[in-house]
């Protein structure tokens, strides 16, 4: 199955998650989110699929961020700064994963 992966190439989890989708058989496509950036409709459809859980409010990046400028747009924070963007997010088809969590590595690790 050919999936897009949205990650970072410095992020351990996409790398893990990488590494195992290829060694499953899925053809890659990878953009990594800081290099490559995510156009603003790729992001707002994000947004609409999975919420506020596509903010990474545990981050360092977050944390680093005033008051007053965690109040901005969701899209507009992570379109300034990628690393706020929960990852990897996996588009496979019209289905759409967030994480590496067990459920989205029972359903791309089936053997």
């Amino acid at each position: 199955m050919d999936v897009t992966f949205y990650g970072l190439k410095s992020c351990d989890t996409c790398k893990k998650s990488l590494k195992a989708l290829k060694q499953a058989g899925h053809a890659v496509i990878y953009i990594d989110v800081r290099a490559d950036g995510v156009e603003s409709d790729i992001l707002a459809k994000f947004e609409i699929y999975f919420g506020k859980t596509l903010m990474n409010t545990r981050s360092t990046t977050w944390r680093n961020l005033s008051a007053e400028a965690r109040m901005r747009p969701a899209l507009e924070l992570i379109a300034e700064h990628p690393t706020l963007m929960k990852r990897p997010v996996i588009v496979a088809g019209r289905a759409m994963f967030l994480g590496w969590g067990k459920d989205v590595q029972e359903r791309f690790l089936k053997k």
